[in-house]
């Protein structure tokens, strides 16, 4: 068969070359944007906290429930012709073990519950008796507050951390550096006591207490300065530090908030990637003076090249407020000078949940944040604004959106789309118009699909791109009837069509695959559904690629080729993983050639099979796309070899033995007569002098033999022993221990002490074919 040119689509490939009335019968365009898909996912437990339901930038949805955190992770497989969803689950179990605050001596905290236990006064000890923190032999309640999920980056595999607050007011940090396996990174709650003590359960700036346990409201406000209400991250802050050799290195830090009881505010600061208590830089308390403390969320605002940002917090009472955050150890930070009030009345409506947007305000021409919180059942929105006079806050309720109360409220991370869901399973979608000085707000009401609809809904998450809307519901009334039980089940639907899924991936600024998963499956469910790329993307695709060349680019077209291959496939009959219980059939030929025995009747299958036009269409257009893929990788090899080359130019001086095979990297590119890259040529030739006619071969690490560079994937000596090579530095990994890629594309080593800190950079890129992490 013919070499297949990478940068254009074999002939032979249908492409979906539509017509005008094709077009008008198009059945995406009579699906609509709101498409329930599968699976439906059910939870062992009931659900429990606020906001049940919590979607990462990587991908990752956590539920809370009464037994633990239920996590699903969205996969978009290459490697499977099932239309659903793929969704690899998880959980966190609940400690078996109670939380137990410090809150002074054990003796002297015996005594003081003895007292306010057995207490004559009724006001007293009906108080201690009826509070589940201080008296926690009432009965504690089991499962999971709240959860808030960490920006990419911040654990040792460059994915998110998870922060989960159970109902008896544990705060820990969650990893999974392993897959599928999920650690404790700290513990916050017991660390923050930790300090507590430390200082005499003073509030900061203070002297120790004077007051002992043996006093009820001392008793209280040891507690409450302690108890965790809410918890949210703040995003990524890169600041240079200047080593010893005098070069510049960018450390990364994460803020973690923790809004109290009492209304302090705890502000971690964490140095990245977070490994463990050791990782921790800084803990400062803020008192907010906020009565009844409820929601908290950061206020992150960029102004003239400057990042600014400061807390949010609500209060069950109703006002709102933003607080300043003073760091001084983090550059090129900066923050409010006083507190700025959002909203000052005590109207007694609690507020639920804030949600912060980034947005550009085209009337002004600068940057704008637009606040909005889920208040009863209206929206707060407060619009700031930085202009010469100062900052500018305009705010407003937009009423008659609910006739029931908010119980969950959502924005995606890259649009200015929110999200409302009302305890009547009305979910509302507003946009935001802006005026001269004001917003207004579009009102959509989402039409939910069968199976979703009359559903009692508790929360609601929306992927980072809103490609997709996650929602925990149960079954709601049937006839003025409830039901006899009532399973928990989490649905998707879908928000957005593939054909602007498409659109967006052409045109995106993030330039990965892996972070915008949400979009990409959209566009594999189609392309799976039609056995067939749409040929206005694909058109518009190779345009792209020849004009500019882009590694993102070809990533998508190599993409959405092994989904095209995969849709060819026929589904197996039975799993894969089921053993067949068929005897093995034995062939045996007689002297005149013929056939005799069991086999007979799959020569005749195989002929009868190549006779069928409509199979050996399908096995021709097959093998072109076959031929298709080959060539794309092909060429995300090459390129990914001229950047591991170009790093190896810049940082050896003399001739050097490091880990990367660069003589074998460089026959390999020079073997192919087709290739013809000028710069890469002349690097090469660069790259050859410097290493002065050596050629550093790798040796097989069990029968010490060259092991030659003539495959990308795969080393093999001249004994036969075969070992994989890494995507990233191409060194055969001859240890036990590697990463793989998520989409099990392909293999990384781990990196050595003994490496240096170039080679590590290269080692913690993603995989050069698909964008995922390798774990």
């Amino acid at each position: 068969m013919a070499a297949c040119s990478p940068n254009r689509a074999p002939d032979r490939v249908e492409v979906g070359q539509l017509t005008e009335a094709e077009r008008e019968n198009d059945p995406w365009a009579a699906l609509g944007p709101v498409v329930k898909r599968d699976p439906v996912i059910k939870l062992l437990s009931p659900v429990s906290g606020l906001e049940p339901l919590t979607w990462s930038e990587d991908h990752r949805i956590s539920a809370s429930s009464t037994s633990g955190i239920s996590l699903m992770e969205v996969v978009c497989d290459v490697h499977g012709n099932k239309q659903d969803l793929v969704l690899h689950r998880t959980s966190i179990p609940v400690p078996d073990q109670v939380c137990e605050l410090k809150v002074g001596p054990a003796e002297e905290l015996l005594r003081a519950k003895d007292k306010f236990s057995s207490s004559s006064d009724p006001a007293m000890s009906q108080s201690f008796m009826l509070d589940r923190v201080l008296n926690p032999t009432v009965g504690v309640h089991k499962g999971i507050l709240y959860t808030s999920w960490s920006p990419l980056g911040c654990d040792a595999n460059g994915r998110c951390l998870l922060a989960s607050l159970t109902l008896d007011h544990r705060l820990t940090i969650h990893s999974s550096t392993k897959r599928l396996q999920w650690t404790v990174v700290a513990d916050l709650t017991q660390l923050y006591g930790e300090s507590l003590e430390i200082r005499g359960y003073s509030v900061p700036g203070g002297q120790p207490s004077k007051a002992n346990l043996l006093d009820l409201a001392e008793l209280q406000r040891r507690y409450r300065m302690q108890t965790p209400v809410r918890m949210e991250w703040s995003s990524v802050c890169t600041t240079q530090h200047v080593q010893t050799n005098n070069e510049c290195k960018d450390v990364g830090t994460v803020l973690l908030a923790v809004l109290m009881e009492n209304g302090d505010l705890v502000v971690w600061q964490f140095c990245l990637p977070i490994l463990g208590k050791d990782s921790v830089l800084s803990c400062n308390t803020i008192q907010s003076g906020v009565l009844s403390p409820s929601v908290l969320a950061w206020w992150e605002y960029e102004h003239s090249g400057r990042k600014m940002s400061g807390l949010i917090v609500g209060s069950k009472l109703g006002p709102v407020k933003i607080l300043p955050v003073n760091l001084k150890a983090v550059k090129g930070y900066f923050t409010l000078r006083q507190p700025v009030v959002l909203w000052q009345e005590s109207d007694q409506i609690p507020v639920h949940n804030i949600k912060c947007i980034s947005l550009f305000h085209p009337k002004q021409n600068c940057n704008c944040s637009l606040v909005v919180a889920a208040r009863g059942s209206y929206l707060f929105w407060c619009l700031l604004l930085i202009s010469k006079a100062g900052l500018n806050v305009h705010n407003s309720h937009v009423t008659g959106l609910h006739s029931t109360p908010i119980v969950s409220m959502t924005a995606s991370r890259q649009g200015s789309s929110i999200y409302t869901c009302s305890m009547d399973g009305t979910v509302k979608k507003l946009t935001p118009i802006f005026t001269d000085m004001a917003v207004a707000f579009k009102q959509e009401e989402i039409v939910l699909p069968e199976g979703l609809a009359g559903r009692r809904i508790h929360g609601i998450a929306v992927s980072p791109h809103g490609a997709y809307l996650a929602l925990v519901s149960t079954e709601g009334m049937t006839n003025g009837q409830h039901p006899v039980s009532r399973p928990y089940q989490v649905q998707f639907v879908t928000l957005k069509t593939p054909n602007d899924a498409a659109a967006e991936l052409l045109e995106s600024p993030v330039q990965s695959l892996f972070k915008q998963t949400d979009l990409l499956d959209l566009v594999r469910w189609r392309v799976l559904r039609d056995k067939r790329i749409p040929a206005l993307l694909q058109e518009e695709l190779d345009d792209k690629v020849h004009n500019t060349g882009s590694p993102y680019l070809w990533r998508l077209k190599l993409f959405l080729v092994r989904v095209l291959y995969q849709s060819l496939q026929k589904a197996p009959v039975e799993a894969r993983w089921r053993p067949t219980h068929e005897d093995s059939k034995v062939f045996v030929k007689d002297e005149e050639g013929g056939v005799v025995g069991e086999g007979g009747g799959g020569e005749e299958e195989v002929v009868s099979k190549l006779q069928d036009p409509e199979a050996r269409a399908l096995e021709e257009q097959t093998g072109e796309v076959i031929a298709w893929i080959e060539a794309v990788e092909a060429h995300l090899t090459r390129e990914h070899m001229k950047r591991v080359l170009g790093e190896v130019y810049l940082h050896t001086w003399i001739t050097e033995n490091t880990s990367i095979p660069t003589r074998g990297v460089c026959d390999f590119l020079t073997s192919d007569p087709t290739y013809e890259d000028r710069a890469a040529q002349v690097l090469i030739g660069h790259i050859q002098k410097k290493m002065n006619k050596q050629t550093f071969p790798e040796y097989c690490s069990l029968c010490k033999e060259v092991l030659p560079f003539t495959d990308r994937k795969q080393a093999v000596c001249s004994n036969g022993h075969m070992w994989l090579r890494c995507v990233l530095s191409y060194q055969a990994c001859q240890t036990l221990a590697y990463r793989r890629c998520l989409l099990q594309d392909s293999i990384a080593r781990l990196p050595v002490p003994e490496d240096p800190d170039w080679i590590k950079r290269i080692l913690q890129g993603p995989c050069t074919f698909c964008d995922s992490p390798l774990l």
